[in-house]
């Protein structure tokens, strides 16, 4: 016995084609969706497909050596401005040294002229040996001085 079609199981419609299966995608191979912050909002985020982000580049690991406080530079300028300043220091102590021995040379050059005048007037026979010299001092008020040799 024979069933018409329209009856017979698994019969496909008249005039149409035959369904075919959807493809079967897997839970990784699907392409997410994810959420990054908002270039115009920082406190919202936007959604967007996992494979329109281009993957991060690394970072360069970074120099953790310790760095000088003051920078080269810097120290250098530091350094020539206080070894001008010793230098100009060094300088004004040579001077002030130089100022002094002049002054003591001019002293005793001063002394040893004096000294040789004196020699001088005894051996050339200056005074006298039994001269007497009387000086009267006569101090009145208000500082007035009278002196009388």
């Amino acid at each position: 016995m024979s069933v018409p079609e329209r009856y017979q199981r698994y019969a496909q419609p008249v005039g149409h084609l035959p369904v075919q299966p959807a493809e079967i995608q897997l839970y990784d191979e699907a392409d997410p969706i994810v959420h990054v912050p908002d270039p115009y909002n920082p406190n919202g985020s936007i959604a967007v497909r996992r494979s329109a982000l281009h993957p991060a580049t690394p970072t360069p690991p970074r120099d953790l050596t310790p760095q000088p406080l003051l920078d080269p530079t810097a120290q250098r300028y530091v350094g020539a401005g206080i070894g001008g300043g010793v230098l100009l220091w060094g300088g004004g102590q040579f001077l002030i040294g130089a100022g002094h021995l002049i002054s003591s040379l001019s002293g005793v050059g001063a002394l040893l002229f004096f000294l040789m005048l004196a020699g001088a007037r005894t051996v050339l026979g200056g005074r006298q040996a039994g001269t007497r010299i009387e000086v009267h001092n006569h101090a009145r008020g208000f500082g007035r001085n009278t002196t009388n040799l």
